[in-house]
């Protein structure tokens, strides 16, 4: 078996508060992705949960990064958040990933659960129903309350084709522990920092504002060698974004497998 190929990144890119601590001073917005792309091999489109993008958006995207560059993109919120599959809305989403797939470089789709969707009959009808309008898609899944953490979730991932994704967020009761779980041939992790005082606030934007330290992302290495023996890729991105704050982690964590001579 070839080793796994391991690919860091950040949920999102296009930040100009990132200008400065990891963008040199005056790059252009339009030459953001560009330099992103010498420095890191996979992305994970963000923007796509607020707005479904016209395709020539991710069809630039896909020009301004080399050949084997991948991408994941999120799921719009209306498919995640308010629960609703409605056929055009999905068909334009689909649309608007086209130009990734015919570039060749289209790895999935990330489906982010809020807290308040519980494991109960209702929500897992709605997962099962959504992984069956996205059948011909590789679908990676985030959970944010831990009651989905049954010993029938890995099976049930597995038989639906769905991927677990791993998280590393503040130890609080309700979320989920930092586990690995692998359900189909790749693994996925993301890592949201551990804002434990800001994570229930108002505005969502303090929960990510988070620096990691080398001991924190160290908790990792093991269980990332450990999905490296068995995944035939593993994603690893960071959405502390503020600041450059995703990117320096990521330069981190890269620094770290080298290190412990991980493939990255």
């Amino acid at each position: 078996m070839e080793p796994a190929r391991i690919l860091i990144g950040t949920s999102g890119y296009f930040f100009r508060d990132w200008v400065g601590p990891f963008y040199p001073s005056g790059t252009r917005t339009e030459d953001f992705l560009g330099y992103y792309a010498r420095h890191f091999g996979a992305l994970e489109v963000n923007s796509t949960h607020y707005g479904i993008p016209k395709p020539g958006m991710l069809a630039r995207m896909a020009e301004r990064t080399p050949p084997d560059f991948r991408f994941v993109v999120k799921l719009h919120q209306s498919m995640t958040h308010e629960q609703t599959l409605d056929r055009a809305t999905t068909q334009s989403f689909l649309e608007a990933i086209e130009p990734l797939k015919r570039a060749g470089k289209y790895d999935g789709l990330l489906a982010q659960f809020p807290w308040a969707f519980h494991r109960t009959p209702e929500h897992r009808r709605f997962l099962a129903t959504l992984r069956s309008e996205l059948a011909d898609e590789p679908l990676f899944v985030e959970f944010r309350h831990d009651s989905w953490l049954t010993p029938e979730l890995e099976p049930s991932l597995r038989d639906h084709r769905i991927g677990f994704c791993s998280v590393d967020e503040p130890h609080l009761t309700g979320l989920l522990p930092p586990i690995t779980m692998l359900t189909t041939d790749d693994a996925y992790v993301r890592f949201h920092g551990r804002n434990a005082h800001t994570w229930w606030g108002r505005g969502a934007g303090d929960r990510y504002d988070y620096e990691y330290k080398p001991t924190e992302l160290e908790e990792w290495v093991g269980k990332i060698r450990d999905l490296a023996e068995r995944a035939r890729r593993i994603y690893l991105f960071f959405n502390n974004c503020h600041a450059g704050q995703a990117a320096r982690s990521a330069k981190l964590m890269q620094e770290l497998l080298r290190q412990h001579r991980l493939p990255v």
